[in-house]
């Protein structure tokens, strides 16, 4: 169901959602409150200014906040599922280039991300950060279908001036730059929901002439970025071969303004990399200083043969992290799949790399998911006042059980019982309801 938009209304349910990283609120038979698509809270009983607006019953069902993918690839969902014994280096070259180069073809492009908005549309996510392709005119269909779909994102046309076959590489950093300035100016304030991100697929895939006229567009539109970081070991080694003056690879991007902070006006520009698996030590240190998002993709990293990210370490040291899908090195588009292997990776980084990083909690990857990732966002991924309101209301009566739970068990159950993809009964973004079943 699309359409059906009501701005403020109260829903009613079993209601669990994350303060802090350690810490859920749980607030059984509870009302959570949307004014004008806000929150204005959680309620054990319903304050009497708020009796007046309209009550959507979900009585026995959990009601959670949205999730928050911090890392996916649009042009990628037509293969998830598919490559998964190959290498990073490898998959790019035989899975990766060679479906991205077809969207020069807008009506291949059209049918693949149509497909791909409605998948996520039926997610359980409501915001999502999202690599596109080189191609402007099929990253404008994929926002316009993005804004469609109801849910908010951030969407990049990808920047590519070496290392990638011919149909892929744009022919030249100055290209680039201008297809990426013809881009932005075409969907400057068309959406309200969806928005640009500047794009450089990473470092091998980028010259330092295309960094360089990034960073003067980024100083221009004042943009968000996205990109990789140290998510293989042959690709670190790449990087290290192909920017010998840089001190890690963070640093090839930093010296362009795109890692955190813009040193030219020294304002920040913020910024998400996904992976993180081999940062230094000394890479750990800026990305910290930076303010610099991780999207941890755990599904990802063990599908390509990456590795396994220092996520304790990160949280521990406050670098703002989140959860992403990463489509189609991981192959599928749930969250709830992302929070489980979150855990069960962090339990063999543990196990056998560092036993001084002990393993995530369901409740710590369950703040990534929602929270932690929604901070990208500004004040998203919480029912605490005045975040954006974006809800799912899940029906896990569908796992049938003879125990008595707690909310938060029953929470986790869903996660690893893959609910969402079977028990959404209805889902909220910033106050609309988007999806009905």
């Amino acid at each position: 169901m699309n359409g059906n938009k009501q701005s403020s209304f109260i829903l009613k349910g079993d209601v669990i959602y994350s303060i802090s990283a350690n810490e859920m609120r749980t607030v059984p038979s509870g009302y959570v409150v949307c004014v004008k698509g806000k929150s204005r809270g959680v309620f054990e009983k319903l304050p009497q200014k708020y009796e007046r607006l309209p009550l959507h019953d979900h009585s026995g069902k959990l009601i959670i906040p949205g999730l928050v993918d911090l890392h996916i690839h649009a042009p990628q969902y037509a293969f998830r599922g598919t490559g998964m014994d190959l290498e990073l280096m490898e998959w790019l070259q035989q899975q990766t280039f060679p479906e991205e180069s077809k969207y020069a073809d807008l009506e291949y492009a059209r049918k693949a991300y149509q497909i791909f908005a409605d998948s996520m549309k039926k997610s359980a996510t409501t915001h999502a950060c999202i690599f596109a392709t080189r191609h402007s005119q099929a990253t404008e269909v994929l926002m316009d279908l993005m804004e469609q779909s109801g849910i908010v994102s951030y969407v990049g046309k990808v920047n590519m001036d070496r290392e990638a076959p011919d149909p892929l590489r744009e022919s030249s950093a100055d290209a680039s730059a201008a297809d990426t300035r013809q881009w932005l100016a075409h969907v400057n304030g068309k959406y309200k929901r969806t928005m640009p991100i500047l794009t450089p697929r990473f470092i091998p895939c980028c010259t330092p002439e295309l960094l360089e006229q990034l960073h003067e567009i980024q100083t221009i539109y004042d943009l968000p970025v996205q990109s990789h970081l140290s998510e293989n070991p042959n690709e670190v080694d790449f990087v290290r071969q192909l920017c010998p003056k840089s001190a890690f690879y963070g640093d090839a991007y930093d010296a362009f303004g795109l890692f955190g902070v813009n040193h030219q006006s020294g304002k920040p520009v913020k910024t998400i990399m996904a992976h993180c698996v081999y940062s230094t030590e000394e890479e750990i240190r800026r990305m910290k200083d930076n303010r610099v998002f991780v999207a941890h993709c755990p599904a990802s990293n063990a599908n390509l043969a990456s590795g396994i990210a220092p996520i304790r370490k990160y949280l521990s040291l406050g670098i703002p992290t989140g959860l992403g899908s990463d489509v189609a090195g991981g192959h599928t588009e749930s969250i709830f799949r992302a929070i489980c292997d979150a855990v069960q990776v962090s339990k063999l980084y543990w196990r056998l790399i560092d036993q001084n990083q002990s393993p995530l909690t369901f409740c710590e990857a369950f703040f990534l998911a929602t929270k932690g990732g929604g901070s990208f966002f500004g004040r998203a991924g919480s029912f605490e006042p005045d975040y954006d309101f974006s809800a799912v209301v899940l029906d896990d009566s569908l796992i049938p059980h003879p125990m008595k739970l707690s909310l938060p068990q029953r929470l986790e159950r869903a996660a690893y019982g893959s609910l969402d993809l079977y028990g959404i009964c209805a889902k909220y973004v910033s106050g609309d309801l988007i999806y009905e079943k």
